[in-house]
């Protein structure tokens, strides 16, 4: 006889995890090909719809005249973008995008054009010093990676340009703050939908997408990340509002272990 099988909740799917790491900005570094151990941190950092990025370094740092002497313009290095977790917990990062592929310095007219396009998508006031003291510089990717609870994924620039960042991304760390700093209560029922060994530990909101609730619990054997799905994505905060009231006041929906 079969053994029964357990259904894996629905998740968003690697390129709308890469374009939702993408838009919420995250840390960045840049690593030269060449010595990967060197980690340079952009003035500024934005990655493109096609998967490109667009970055700033400060116009003395050793790395602009690396890039600006490679042969043939072409200098290999890799965006390396971390999406922090939006409570403090003992391991910081939820998810890992890298975007590798070759850096170029733009030319003055060509740099203007690209910080005016930025500028159109994430206003800030950085852009400011591009030629006046920070270099801009395009990184054109021809590969992308995202590591996350999900799992670890090549992703496809031509999905990443079709795929659309999560529609809650913008405001979903300030609702977990506020749920972890002044609903503590409503963390405890969640509790309820977790495996029995895992609800001894510290249980700490991870994060929201349109599929689900995400959990971290802390426990003296390591760190487990849980997945409450929804009973079916949701678009607007009328939707997920109901959703959450359901998880909070309902039976089991769906739980996942991710480690």
């Amino acid at each position: 006889m079969a053994e029964p099988t357990t259904r894996r909740p629905a998740t968003p799917g690697p390129a709308e995890r890469a374009r939702t790491i993408a838009a919420r900005g995250g840390r960045a570094a840049l690593l030269p090909s060449s010595d990967t151990s060197a980690r340079v941190a952009p003035l500024l950092h934005h990655v493109r719809p096609d998967g490109g990025a667009t970055v700033l370094l400060d116009d003395a740092h050793p790395l602009v005249a690396s890039v600006w002497q490679a042969p043939r313009g072409e200098f290999g290095a890799m965006l390396e973008l971390a999406d922090p977790t939006p409570v403090r917990l003992r391991e910081p990062v939820r998810g890992l995008l890298w975007l590798t592929g070759w850096l170029r310095v733009l030319e003055a007219d060509e740099a203007r054009t690209e910080v005016l396009e930025v500028a159109e998508q994430r206003p800030d006031t950085r852009l400011l010093d591009a030629g006046h003291g920070a270099t801009v510089l395009r990184l054109e990717s021809v590969s992308l990676v995202v590591a996350d609870a999900e799992g670890t994924c090549s992703v496809s620039l031509t999905d990443f340009g079709a795929a659309r960042p999560d529609p809650f991304h913008q405001r979903e760390d300030t609702w977990l703050r506020h749920l972890e700093l002044s609903h503590r209560d409503v963390v405890g029922l969640l509790a309820r939908h977790l495996p029995e060994e895992l609800r001894g530990g510290h249980i700490r909101p991870l994060g929201l997408d349109r599929y689900g609730l995400r959990l971290r619990v802390e426990s003296a054997d390591g760190d487990h990340d849980v997945r409450l799905a929804f009973s079916g994505p949701v678009a607007d905060s009328e939707a997920l509002g109901r959703e959450l009231r359901h998880l909070v006041g309902c039976p089991f929906l769906a739980a996942q272990r991710q480690g």
